[in-house]
């Protein structure tokens, strides 16, 4: 049983660093571009502070290790595209993005962390209240492709819903379901179980629209982007969108 779970374990880190590493191709065109353009720093952010804070319940939960390894790298990942994402980002994006990163990168988890370790001395206390904010930040992330969704069912387009990337997330959840199961951890079947839900959606919604007539190829509310930081833009990627005139 031990040996399978380092083995699902192993499998889950390989396919989840294939999600974190998705927008390199971003990225390539923002640093061949010198600018970020459109593309909102938000979900870089978002997702740096979700990878901080499972890095820290790994670290918390006994045999965590794999938990701590993949997310430990998906801050590197992160820490890469939000350096460039300031380098390249127009002034005023710069600097909102900068007070963002200051804000829920380095002052919240920051507390989050010294208040767990200071005040709390159970272990079992601690990894609850880490564990409890893991998955608020995860199922928010997960539940956040239901614009896209909308958005091909409106415009019967699937332009804007990368196959491989909806792949690869059912795929990834998927195995860190098996994970949870075997492990009896919660904390990691909540999140990745709503996820694997979504991703098998967003499948058949793909599926059902990838041949039929498209009623148009601008949707307003979805950029370009690829990668999990999709996951991530919801509302607040709109309203950004907004305040800058234009996933």
């Amino acid at each position: 049983m031990a040996s399978l779970k380092f083995i699902i374990g192993i499998i889950g880190n390989i396919t989840a660093v294939l999600v974190f590493a998705s927008p390199i191709k971003t990225f390539w065109w923002v640093v061949r571009k010198k600018s970020t353009e459109n593309y909102s720093g938000i979900p870089y952010v978002a997702t740096l502070l979700n990878t901080c804070l499972w890095t820290f319940y790994g670290h918390l939960k006994p045999g965590g290790l794999l938990l701590e390894t993949v997310n430990g790298i998906g801050i590197v990942l992160q820490l890469i595209f939000v350096t460039l994402f300031l380098i390249y980002a127009p002034k005023d994006m710069k600097v909102k993005t900068a007070y963002m990163v200051g804000i829920f990168n380095v002052v919240f988890p920051g507390l989050v962390i010294a208040i767990t370790l200071l005040s709390i001395n159970e272990r079992n206390k601690q990894l609850t209240i880490i564990g409890i904010l893991c998955v608020g930040l995860a199922v928010g992330m997960y539940a956040s492709p239901l614009l896209s969704m909308k958005t091909v069912i409106k415009t019967k387009s699937v332009k804007y819903m990368p196959f491989s990337l909806s792949f690869f997330l059912f795929v990834n959840a998927g195995i860190w379901c098996g994970y949870s199961i075997l492990t009896k951890d919660c904390f990691v079947g909540v999140p990745n179980a709503i996820g694997f839900a979504l991703g098998l959606v967003q499948l058949i919604i793909y599926s059902i629209y990838k041949y039929k007539p498209k009623v148009s190829d601008k949707p307003e509310d979805v950029m370009k982007e690829e990668g999990p930081t999709q996951l991530v833009k919801g509302i607040p990627e709109v309203q950004a969108n907004d305040e800058e005139a234009k996933l």
